[in-house]
């Protein structure tokens, strides 16, 4: 699996101690951009798999453009900070970055912290994608319901036979049940 990924920071010694760290993989294309500024740009215009974005201070308004990418383009996203502050990471978390890392002196190696931070992200948008996919069913089942209930007051019939008029009325028409379902409930059938 080949990974593109940007490097986006103001400390040059960070960015180049990643990019030292991630040049040697064959796998992975490191991108390079400067300042936070025109992050949502940069990650419009590089389209990277990863964002490795280092914030040489504590900086809680260097999340504002790290929330309009994920929420414009989603993707994982590493942090490097040089101080630990329990409520930028709270924050930084809460914003959806991937992987939050306290550097000191040294970097440590990156290639881990990079293929963490992917899984991880793959793993929370699948879990995203199943809830949104629940939460759509819930709905339809609640449409259902209700069109159940208004066939079962107004025509006089039982709990299986209103489903069954649903069902039959969506496959005669080639439609979903929920379909139906909404429809009656919009014309008051």
């Amino acid at each position: 699996m080949s990974l593109r990924v940007l490097l986006v920071g103001s400390d040059s010694d960070v960015i180049a101690a990643v990019e030292l760290s991630l040049s040697p993989m064959a796998d992975i294309e490191l991108v390079r951009t400067s300042g936070n500024a025109a992050l949502v740009e940069a990650v419009a215009a590089a389209a990277p798999d990863v964002v490795i974005v280092d914030l040489a201070r504590s900086d809680r308004d260097g999340l504002d453009p790290i929330r309009q990418v994920l929420s414009a383009q989603p993707r994982p996203i590493v942090m490097f900070v040089d101080a630990d502050d329990p409520l930028l990471m709270e924050a930084a978390i809460a914003a959806g970055v991937s992987s939050y890392n306290v550097v000191g002196a040294t970097l440590p190696d990156v290639q881990p912290i990079v293929r963490a931070a992917v899984a991880l992200f793959r793993r929370y948008r699948r879990i995203e994608e199943e809830l949104a996919a629940a939460r759509a069913s819930l709905a339809e089942s609640a449409v259902i319901g209700k069109a159940k209930a208004r066939l079962i007051r107004h025509r006089h019939l039982s709990e299986p036979a209103a489903y069954g008029l649903l069902r039959r009325r969506a496959m005669d028409e080639g439609r979903r049940i929920a379909d139906i379902a909404r429809e009656i409930l919009a014309t008051g059938e």
